[in-house]
């Protein structure tokens, strides 16, 4: 099956799935004749592990180990136990300072700050934060949008002016040459259209950002 339908079992964006192929988690067979992506089931099953997986915060190093037998599943499972511990030890203590707050009568004026700012110092030198360091998607998202409506806008100032005189003038070109010049900037026009269209997706598939994580 081709990468499209892929996208709907898996639940993976395409360039999700092409990440994972260029850290040599999966290899695809290719069609001889247009060189397009042919995927197995046993390439299914795969990207469901490896998303499942993911999932629990299994790395892409760890992912790779696990495919090539040097680690096993259960010394992987017992590695993200332990860091889980950490991770609920740290949000302990950080709970606990926010209940220590909650319970005194400081203000933002007058905290203690020496205080706590220590303490945050050190889960934050153990790698700890609460921080939302995740893409705004919809930033994103408009961000594409506008860049796609401003591209749209300088191909299609042409085919605008063209139309104008083609219906405004009395001289008009051929009508058979009008066509195919509306035909030839609907082209470009169509691409940014689905290129935008495939860039929100991506965006909204939760793992765009892969290569800057791992």
């Amino acid at each position: 099956m081709f990468i499209n339908e892929v996208e709907h079992i898996v639940g993976l964006s395409k360039k999700s799935i092409r990440y994972y192929e260029e850290n040599g988690l999966l290899s695809p067979k290719r069609n001889k004749e247009n060189d397009y992506r042919i995927y197995s089931e046993d390439d299914i099953k795969t990207l469901k592990i490896i998303k499942f997986l993911r999932e629990l915060g299994v790395t892409i190093k760890e992912l790779q180990e696990l495919q090539s037998g040097s680690l096993t599943l259960q010394e992987c499972m017992k590695e993200r136990i332990k860091q889980i511990d950490n991770e609920t030890a740290h949000y302990e203590k950080a709970k606990n300072i926010c209940l220590e707050i909650s319970k005194s009568d400081e203000t933002f004026l007058n905290i203690n700050i020496e205080k706590y700012f220590e303490a945050v110092n050190i889960l934050n030198k153990e790698g700890f934060t609460m921080r939302n360091t995740k893409t705004n998607k919809t930033k994103k998202i408009v961000g594409a949008t506008i860049s796609s409506l401003i591209f749209g806008i300088l191909i299609l100032f042409i085919p605008i002016m063209i139309s104008y005189f083609q219906f405004t003038e009395s001289t008009k070109i051929p009508w058979i040459i009008y066509i195919i010049l509306i035909g030839i900037f609907a082209i470009p026009t169509y691409g940014i259209v689905y290129n935008l269209v495939t860039r929100i997706k991506e965006i909204n598939g939760g793992e765009e950002d892969e290569a800057s994580k791992y």
